[in-house]
């Protein structure tokens, strides 16, 4: 493979992008020069080996006959039985009621539009199985043209996210990072990168910290196994720790690196602190200097300006990122980029320690580390930093110039690796026939720290277990935001490669592939218009597209590469190349380019991982989700009422903001394929679904009080499709839990949780959805705290918080006025009108309502169950206006009541 460089005149060759083959249909790697005497030879008799059964990497395994069968039976039934009962409920109206019957039916009209759209794509879920022993044969084991053993893996870039050392706390995120550098991945093929978008000293302090320790931890993982391999999860790890150890100075080394981890954390906890004494000091011997200048210029002393109040590093400089007490040009929206590599790329041989180097002996054991950087984008008034995406472009364009690994697995600060195996695992896929299309691996959000009783949904698994799998099934499972291992190439806006075609041009050693190939739209005079000015990066992106292609080892392989072409080293880091990469990061470089409206993450919805997901598939690429047997990443989750409302507030803006944009699946291109595309619509659709359910949640009040219902009588044929609708939807239920491997309390809470968000966030986020879509108010988000509650010695303490927040106002009174309505119905039956089957029908689905609220209102009582004093006023109100309401409407059967009550007296 060759490749041009910018030519003298800055323009660039119109062969930059051209992949060329010899006669004997080898790659000319002329941007390595890749394997020096007897290459050739070596490669050749690699390519020549395909005599070899065809040992796959991956499998997929359908649900069983005996369950996917009955569901979709279920599914096809349940639809039928919602025409025929929604065609008799529009030809036989209330009469009495007409107004309570209409709001019944446009309710229930669009609920079967919606269970339509989130059910139907489930009809295909999938399994998947890998095969770690046949990765490792196929890429790590030493042989014949590979005596030394070096991994033809491709290399993994990682990134993790942090804004506010407040809410994210540094040793969160430290743990995070350790849990990265000790992952189970060749060392030279691993890099790691974090970009703090809020540019504080304290992160970057705090991950030169992380740094040393990694020294200790990296091959203590190494030495002994350990998992996880995030110190302050292992280390917390109830059980006998030496279980399954066999080397018999474990007990010893594992006491010494907890020794070391608690002064490690002694240190992190103690460098706001240290930061603020050190940055004063400075700051006074400052102002002492300047006082002196003063006095030896014969000025008045009392005039003169006063020092800024700076953050200092370490070494006496200033810090070139926020400071403390803010100031121009080092705030969190004015700063300038940092970008450090504080851990340089590794040797690609291994390096052992020994017993002198270290307080543990790692004789034997591979001491290196991956390579790490921590970066801080620009920031400067006047222009849209488009937040968390926009820091991601900025890791995407940096990683592409100092490591370039062709896949980029994300997390957040607070999701660490839990199997340190995981990137094998997705690698499995990637590398598997017929991979080269996969666009992204994602992953399921595991999470620790929730309540046992999962009182708000917290682990999410209905979603996580039931819906991503069954999207599995169709062209993929959207991106989540975290946990995710794209191809990087999918991420620069390309579409999916056709083998077909590279084959033919493959064949013909005059016709290489070229622009084209890839995007027929795309002039290679354009790429500065689509990615900016940095020929390093352009030049990066064909060499990211050829490592991330299978090894083509067996003549079914019709897109892939020689085995052993990325055994090779990679070229040392220079000041030029950091100085290049630094560039991409300033305010300034994505100007009049295509990044985030085509290329890398998407700008424009809070939600921009749904997005980004979105356009590649949108573009033909697929997604597989992958869950291994042991969690592959555990993050934490707001178990606090009002955080967790918050946080689905957030999502729930973000699916109305793509509703009414281009990213609407309705506009989706013809290579969506149809379930798809019902399952995205499902995404921008879903919060309008609240201002249904809470109509239908007063339709129970509404009915006990007037003394009508939502039909005239109750009816033979009502009864009959009511009970085959219910039927169905609990067997349903059953299957779906079944075939998800979730629990049935799991699956109880989500449905309790649906009415509650659907009562609160989701209105809430289609108000501000159509403020922002019709009067352009924007919407700003906090970012939700990782921190515990004030009670350290209860985990669950943040349980208990009670945070008032106006979201909380429409399920406190559709609670209380579907229970007022009880009250007033059952006395008026019982004392009056004596018709029991209306006040039954009526109290049934007020119960139903109340049922789902239950976590809600436990909520509200807080750790005393004392509930705050708000709701009292919300209560009184709000009885008061129902009391009033009825006797406006009915104030016969008020004297009617109190007739009878003086009889009876």
């Amino acid at each position: 493979m060759s490749m041009t460089k910018r030519n003298q005149g800055g323009e660039f060759d119109q062969n930059q992008w051209s992949f060329e083959t010899n006669s004997n249909n080898e790659y000319d790697d002329g941007f390595h020069d890749a394997y020096g005497d007897g290459g050739d030879e070596r490669l050749q008799g690699d390519i020549e080996n395909t005599d070899k059964p065809w040992k796959p990497l991956s499998r997929v395994f359908p649900i069983k006959t005996s369950i996917i069968v009955p569901y979709r039976i279920l599914i096809f039934t349940r639809l039928i039985v919602l025409g025929f009962f929604l065609h008799w409920r529009i030809v036989n109206p209330n009469n009495n009621a007409i107004w309570l019957w209409l709001m019944s039916i446009v309710c229930e009209v669009w609920f079967a539009f919606s269970w339509i759209l989130d059910q139907i794509p489930k009809l295909c879920p999938i399994n998947r199985s890998t095969d770690l022993e046949v990765l490792r044969e196929k890429f790590d084991l030493p042989s014949s043209s590979n005596p030394t053993g070096r991994s033809d893996l491709p290399g993994v870039d990682f990134f993790v996210s942090t804004a506010d050392p407040e809410k994210e706390p540094p040793l969160t995120t430290a743990n995070t990072i350790l849990s990265i550098l000790a992952v189970d991945y060749p060392v030279e093929k691993v890099a790691c990168y974090i970009s703090d978008d809020g540019g504080a000293l304290l992160t970057f302090e705090a991950m030169a910290e992380a740094c040393c320790f990694a020294d200790l931890w990296v091959p203590f993982c190494k030495k002994h196994n350990i998992e996880p391999r995030n110190p302050d999860a292992y280390f917390n790890l109830k059980g006998d720790p030496t279980k399954g150890k066999t080397r018999t100075d474990f007990v010893k080394d594992r006491r010494k690196v907890k020794r070391e981890y608690e002064e490690f954390k002694v240190r992190i906890n103690g460098l706001p602190d240290a930061i603020r004494r050190r940055s004063e000091a400075f700051n006074a011997r400052e102002e002492m200097t300047l006082l002196k200048h003063l006095r030896e210029s014969g000025a008045d002393p009392m005039e003169h300006p006063k020092v800024q109040k700076a953050t200092w590093m370490a070494d006496g400089t200033h810090w070139h990122g926020t400071w403390s007490n803010a100031a121009k040009e080092h705030s969190k929206g004015d700063h300038a980029g940092v970008l450090q590599v504080m851990l340089k790329p590794p040797s690609y041989d291994p390096i052992t320690g020994n017993s002198e180097d270290q307080l543990v002996d790692f004789t034997g054991v591979d001491i290196r580390l991956p390579m790490f950087v921590y970066v801080s984008r620009e920031k400067r008034p006047g222009y849209d930093h488009n937040k968390k995406a926009g820091a991601m472009n900025c890791l995407v364009r940096a990683s592409a110039i100092l490591s370039n690994g062709p896949f980029i697995l994300n997390l957040d600060c607070d999701h660490y690796i839990n199997n340190c195996r995981a990137i094998r695992e997705g690698m499995c896929f990637m590398m598997d026939q017929g991979g080269e299309d996969i666009c992204y691996i994602q992953f399921p959000q595991r999470f620790e720290g929730i309540d046992p009783s999962d009182r708000y949904a917290n682990h999410n698994t209905v979603f996580f277990d039931g819906n991503m799998r069954a999207l599995d099934g169709l062209q993929g499972p959207v991106y989540v935001g975290t946990g995710c291992m794209f191809r990087r190439f999918a991420l620069y806006a390309f579409d999916p490669p056709n083998p077909a075609k590279m084959t033919v041009a493959k064949e013909n050693e005059t016709q290489p592939l070229t622009t084209s190939d890839f995007d027929p739209d795309l002039d290679v005079n354009l790429l500065p218009k689509r990615f900016g000015n940095s020929t390093m990066l352009a030049e990066s992106i064909p060499v990211a597209e050829f490592q991330g292609r299978p090894i083509a080892d067996h003549p079914d392989i019709k897109f892939g590469r020689p085995p052993g072409a990325l055994r090779v080293p990679r070229d040392p880091l220079d000041a030029v190349t950091v100085a290049e990469a630094v560039s991409v990061i300033s305010c300034w470089y994505e100007d009049k380019t295509e990044w985030g409206e085509r290329v890398g993450w998407i700008y424009g919805s809070v939600t921009e991982d749904v997005v980004t997901g979105f356009r590649m598939h949108n573009r033909g690429w697929r997604s597989v989700y992958c869950i291994t047997k042991r969690d592959a990443f555990r993050g934490s989750a707001p178990i606090n009422l009002t955080d967790r409302l918050h946080q689905v507030l957030r999502w729930a803006t973000g699916s109305v903001e793509i509703f009414f944009s281009r990213n609407n699946a309705l506009l989706a291109s013809t290579k969506l394929k149809f379930l798809q595309r019902l399952a995205y619509l499902n995404v921008g659709i879903y919060p309008f679904t609240s201002f249904f359910l809470i109509v239908y949640c007063f339709l129970p009040a509404m009915s006990l009080i007037s003394g009508q219902f939502i039909v005239q009588e109750l009816n033979i044929w009502f009864l009959v499709y009511l009970m085959i609708i219910t039927f169905c939807l609990i067997g349903l239920a059953l299957l779906e839990v079944r075939w998800a491997g979730i629990g049935l309390e799991e699956w109880w809470r989500n449905e309790q949780f649906w009415l509650i968000s659907g009562t609160s966030s989701h209105f809430a986020a289609c108000i501000q959805g159509l403020l922002k879509v019709i009067a352009g108010i924007e919407i700003s988000f906090t970012l939700t705290s990782k921190s515990a509650g004030e009670d350290e010695d209860d985990i669950y303490a943040d349980l208990y918080l009670v945070k008032w927040t106006s979201l909380m106002i429409p399920p406190i009174v559709i609670a209380l006025v579907n229970i007022a309505a009880l009250v007033i119905a059952f006395s008026r039956t019982l004392f009056g009108s004596g018709k029991w089957n209306m006040f039954i029908g009526g109290a049934f689905f007020a119960s139903w309502v109340l049922c789902h609220l239950y976590p809600f209102a436990k909520g509200l009582m807080g750790r005393r169950r004392k509930t705050p004093t708000i709701v009292f006023v919300w209560a009184g109100l709000i009885s008061i206006i129902i009391s009033l309401l009825w006797m406006a409407l009915n104030p016969g059967g008020i004297n009617a009541l109190g007739t009878t009550d003086t009889n009876d007296g």
